[in-house]
């Protein structure tokens, strides 16, 4: 197996948060490397005793792309974030971090727990120059295709600032993993006229169209047209992109489970459900949360990208696979020099008197 040092562009995957438990990961790993011929070597980041059989029992060993590193702790779901942080410095989700930190691999992927890895992403990474939260970027569909939700639980108590260092984010995001070449953003709120929200959307507002061809602003955006082809990115605080998120997966589980219950309700109706069959396929494809496979928390001097906990080999595949497009297009050094033009525009100057004096 290959060491995972010196490998530009390696994806550290933290083999031992998820759910499923690591035989998933690894699975998930190899279908991975089968799959895209274009990816970016992989190092498993986790126990070598549990991790070495599963290698080998997938074929997995001497695999030129792949690489292990160990690391002896686990992060739990209940583990508390700072916590964590201080007792378990050998966890495998830290070790991860720490490999994106000293440039031995360009991006994490983990199923663990989202307190975690946004603590430990945000204060083993810190912040890009000019970003001064980092947020996470959720992918939902909408009629005609997909958009970007940010953030999507990260920063609930955010500035406006911080909300339009989400437009550069997210925007920059839907180019890479949508591929849309200008995308169209919208800033969420209760009306769309001038004025109409709370003191956050309205001062954002001004900001977002102060900045020019920095972004494709298309204005403040109501919450049923995010599901219409509106808007390719919608833009909020972490509060209400997190009660949004929760409340579109909590509907589309329940619009399932209905119409389930409702064609078994007799002959006639499975009849009907037995010829729409490809349509149902169909639907259940365009909802289905695997194809993207993860959030990444974006704004970090590294590349973090968060599945979810119960993710299948399926889901954490495309996760990783969203890492690495997000590796190949240098989207660090583009958001980077995006926020200092944005910041020149939306800060007002420091005039003289407002300066502090040097200290003595």
């Amino acid at each position: 197996m290959v060491s995972s040092s010196g490998v530009t562009g390696r994806i550290a995957v933290d083999a031992m948060g998820a759910d499923l438990g690591p035989a998933e990961v690894v699975a998930a790993v190899k279908l991975a490397l089968s799959e895209f011929p274009e990816l970016n070597p992989i190092t498993l980041v986790g126990d070598e005793a549990v991790l070495k059989p599963l290698i080998t029992r997938h074929g997995l060993d001497g695999h030129a792309s792949l690489g292990l590193f160990h690391a002896s702790e686990v992060i739990t779901m209940d583990d508390k974030p700072i916590p964590a942080l201080k007792r378990k410095r050998d966890a495998s989700m830290f070790r991860a971090i720490e490999l994106v930190k000293s440039g031995e691999a360009s991006a994490v992927v983990s199923c663990g727990n989202t307190g975690a890895l946004m603590a430990g992403g945000t204060i083993k990474l810190r912040t890009l120059d000019g970003i001064d939260r980092p947020a996470l970027a959720a992918i939902i569909p909408r009629e005609n295709g997909h958009f970007i939700l940010i953030d999507a639980g990260a920063n609930p108590e955010a500035e406006a600032e911080h909300l339009v260092h989400n437009a550069l984010l997210g925007s920059h995001y839907a180019r890479v993993v949508l591929g849309i070449a200008n995308p169209r953003v919208g800033l969420l709120t209760i009306g769309t006229e001038e004025g109409k929200g709370n003191a956050l959307t309205t001062a954002t507002n001004t900001h977002l169209k102060n900045l020019g061809s920095l972004i494709n602003y298309v204005g403040p955006t109501e919450g049923f047209q995010v599901f219409t082809d509106h808007c390719d990115v919608a833009v909020c605080d972490g509060f209400v992109g997190n009660l949004l998120l929760k409340s579109w997966e909590s509907l589309a589980h329940f619009f399932s489970d209905t119409l389930k219950s409702e064609l078994k309700a007799n002959p006639l109706r499975m009849g009907g459900a037995i010829l729409s069959r490809g349509a149902f396929k169909a639907l259940k494809k365009r909802m289905n949360p695997e194809v993207y496979g993860g959030a990444p928390l974006l704004g970090l001097r590294g590349n973090v990208l968060k599945a979810h906990g119960s993710s299948s080999r399926h889901a954490i595949k495309n996760a990783i696979r969203a890492a690495n497009k997000i590796v190949k297009a240098d989207l660090l050094q583009l958001i980077e020099a995006d926020a200092a033009r944005a910041n020149t525009l939306i800060r007002p100057p420091q005039s003289a008197g407002t300066q502090q004096s040097p200290a003595c």
